[in-house]
């Protein structure tokens, strides 16, 4: 039986998922991905930072923030042409979608003339596109979709009762208020959260529960682990239990049955088998490449190698979703 899309999940319903014995669980969430995708293709994705540091955002987990005293040195925004030969990189070593990020609370009308030079000829190359850049009005949202954009990333970070203990310059709402206006516009959004900062499991399921009741799930849902870096806040975090990641994502297959589960930041924290246990849960997407932004990320060798050991295949396009009958289609 295929899984239904449902946007009504309580959170009784979400905690009780990951209570579940991890078998179980397991069985449940690879079941749902057999329904929907193929289980052998991995989406991959590249991630550039086109504008990093001196963010004006206090986000705990972040080296860019201009709150806190990291090694991080802030850098003005790229050149088209340097964004234009990473992408081709990306392109040549396999990555169907190129994101591009910007250390901005929210861009300015001339940041946003920038970026959308960048998304043409981003496009121009046949790579899917995708940005974040903080929050965006509604009339930005429309410029983006105007522009060609594919994608808008704004994650949730975490539940809206954590929230206020990692960020305090934004709310969970403003959040919302972006995600809403991406939607409008018919623009594919790209949202999830991090773990590993201290929060509950009740939260995990309430963040959970934010995504899967947007009135549209995400088409990616990015599942980070902390990424620990010297002068942020969260520095020192005891390390969350990698079965406990591995729940979320499993999770997240079973509520968000059709979008892509990411394996984004944290990669290079995890073993090949809480990788492969991760892709055997549902997650069918990752970053590839060096760096995530300012974070280090399991390097390309590393990955080809760890996929060739698996049997599983880079998607040949930016996602594959099964019909009900067994076929393939964009998704």
């Amino acid at each position: 039986m295929i899984a239904t899309i449902r946007h009504d999940w309580t959170l009784a319903e979400i905690l009780a998922l990951l209570e579940l014995p991890l078998h179980e669980l397991l069985f449940r969430a690879h079941t749902i991905h057999r329904q929907h995708f193929d289980p052998n293709l991995i989406e991959v994705s590249t991630l550039l930072s086109i504008k990093t540091g001196a963010c004006a955002e206090d986000c705990s987990y972040c080296a860019q923030s201009a709150h806190h005293h990291t090694t991080l040195q802030p850098e003005r925004m790229l050149a088209l042409d340097a964004v234009l030969a990473a992408a081709r990189t990306a392109q040549a070593a396999g990555a169907t979608r190129f994101c591009m990020g910007a250390a901005w609370r929210n861009p300015t009308d001339t940041n946003l003339e920038q970026v959308i030079a960048m998304i043409a000829g981003v496009h121009a190359l046949g790579l899917e596109t995708c940005v974040t850049l903080g929050m965006l009005t509604a009339a930005q949202a429309r410029r983006l979709k105007d522009a060609g954009l594919d994608f808008y990333n704004h994650n949730l970070d975490t539940s809206p009762e954590f929230y206020p203990q990692v960020i305090t310059t934004r709310t969970f709402q403003e959040r919302l208020d972006t995600l809403e206006h991406v939607r409008e516009v018919g623009l594919k959004t790209c949202s999830g959260g991090i773990l590993g900062m201290g929060e509950s499991r009740q939260d995990r399921a309430s963040m959970l529960r934010q995504l899967t009741n947007l009135p549209a799930h995400p088409e990616a849902v990015p599942i980070n682990l902390l990424v620990q870096i010297e002068g942020t806040p969260l520095f020192g975090r005891d390390a969350l239990d990698p079965f406990e990641f591995v729940r979320v994502v499993a999770a997240a297959r079973v509520v968000m049955p059709q979008s892509n589960i990411r394996l984004a930041a944290g990669r290079s924290e995890m073993s090949d088998e809480l990788q492969a246990l991760c892709f055997f849960a549902g997650a069918n997407s990752i970053f590839y490449g060096e760096h995530l932004l300012t974070a280090a990320n399991a390097t390309a060798a590393r990955d080809r190698e760890l996929l060739a050991r698996l049997g599983l295949q880079f998607a040949t396009v930016a996602a594959e979703r099964r019909e009900p009958g067994g076929c393939h289609h964009q998704h």
